[in-house]
This record gives C-alpha cells, sequence and structure tokens, in this order.
C-alpha cells in the first residue's frame, strides 16, 4: 500500500474538480489545470464535491509506484488553483541588484553585462528591496524550475556565499588561504 496514495483530497470551496474522460479539470481563483490519468490503471472517486480519492484497479509494483505520485500531482494541482506556490530568492554580493522592464527581469550580477530574463506566463516575479525576488504562480513545477534557472545563473560559492540562494538555504562555507 502506498502511505501518500490512501490518503484522501480535500477540495476547498472554491475550487472546481470535474472529471471527463481520462483527463481532471481542476478550476479554482488563480487558475485552471488538467491533468491526464490512466484510468485503465486507477479508479478516482470525486465525492460530492469536497473530497477525491484515488486507488489502484490491480495491486502491483508499478501501480504502487504510480499511486502516490498521481495523487500528489492531483493535491498539487488543487493547492496551486486554490492558494498558489511562491518561492523568494535572496541576491547576495556587492553590487547584485535586480529590476522588472515589463515581461523580463534585469538582473545585475557581478558579469561584464545584465542579464535579461523572460518570465514565462503562469508566474509573476516581484522584486522586493533590490535584492529580493518572490516568485509565484499556481504551477508547482513552473514555480520550482524558474526559481532553479534563476539560481542557476549565480549559484552562490563556498567563500564569500555570493550567488542567487533560496531564502532559508544554507551555504556550507570554506575557509579562505592561509599565510
Amino acid at each position: 500500500m502506498s502511505k501518500i496514495g490512501k490518503i484522501n483530497i480535500n477540495i476547498p470551496e472554491k475550487v472546481k474538480v470535474l472529471l471527463s474522460g481520462n483527463n481532471i479539470n481542476i478550476e479554482g481563483p488563480l487558475g485552471k489545470k488538467t491533468l491526464n490519468i490512466d484510468l485503465d490503471i486507477f479508479e478516482l472517486n470525486i465525492n460530492d464535491g469536497k473530497e477525491v480519492s484515488i486507488k489502484p484497479k490491480i495491486n502491483n509494483k508499478n501501480n504502487k509506484r504510480l499511486w502516490g505520485m498521481n495523487r500528489s500531482l492531483i493535491n498539487n494541482a488543487i493547492i496551486g488553483a486554490s492558494k498558489g506556490y511562491e518561492k523568494t530568492l535572496e541576491l547576495t554580493g556587492v553590487g547584485y541588484r535586480a529590476s522588472l522592464n515589463g515581461n523580463n527581469l534585469n538582473l545585475q550580477l557581478g558579469f561584464s553585462h545584465d542579464i535579461n530574463f523572460e518570465i514565462p506566463d503562469g508566474v509573476k516575479i516581484k522584486v522586493e528591496k533590490q535584492n529580493i525576488l518572490k516568485i509565484s504562480g499556481s504551477d508547482k513545477q513552473q514555480v520550482g524550475m524558474v526559481a532553479a534557472e534563476i539560481k542557476g545563473i549565480r549559484p552562490p560559492e563556498p567563500y564569500k556565499g555570493k550567488g542567487i540562494k533560496e531564502q532559508g538555504q544554507y551555504i556550507l562555507r570554506k575557509e579562505g588561504k592561509k599565510k
């Protein structure tokens, strides 16, 4: 039995979940999401629009693996449609700053040139102070991917800790040269 798959998913009041064929349509105040679930393998029950449960039709190793993953995907889509997801990034370093220009994020990260990062649809980026970025959206995977791409431009280095890191992320620091 999958420990995660057994748990029923509660649906908030503002979110609507509809099953049409193999697709689950999740609609909420922050957006829409359509998930494709194989109904040959899984049995999906929507109870009075308040709870969703998913169970495999045949218990074997492969179905057990997919059970928890599909339950998590449905749960993440419901949370994204109702509350949304947010990640906070910090720019650490002298002269490191960010600014918004329309649909582009302009980053000054100590290179000889500025970096223009194009913001994808479905993701909002807010610049607080000049060195704190808040990335928000309804799709958990897309918010995480945008945060990872921005962090990958200038990852934190271990000697001075300069770079882009998530808020609360621990950087393993190294000692410098000794005389």
